[in-house]
């Protein structure tokens, strides 16, 4: 089983493996945010790098927004 990892939303947060966040940064995002990250369709990645780029630019959490 995989060790735990940094959360790509804070700075100190450790997410669990197959997590895409720690959970008080999981609880921020948007529901609908939420909703959409954990469908598991042919789409899930696209909906992944969304979550990573938005991030990555430093949209806040509770702006995230993920579509399809």
């Amino acid at each position: 089983m995989s060790a735990a990892t940094r959360c790509p939303g804070c700075p100190s947060g450790m997410k669990g493996p197959g997590k895409y966040l720690c959970l008080g940064c999981w609880n921020t995002l948007p529901m609908a945010s939420r909703r959409l990250l954990n469908r598991r369709d042919s789409r899930a990645f696209a909906r992944l790098r969304q979550l990573h780029t938005q991030l990555d630019r430093g949209v806040p959490l509770t702006d995230i927004r993920i579509t399809a």
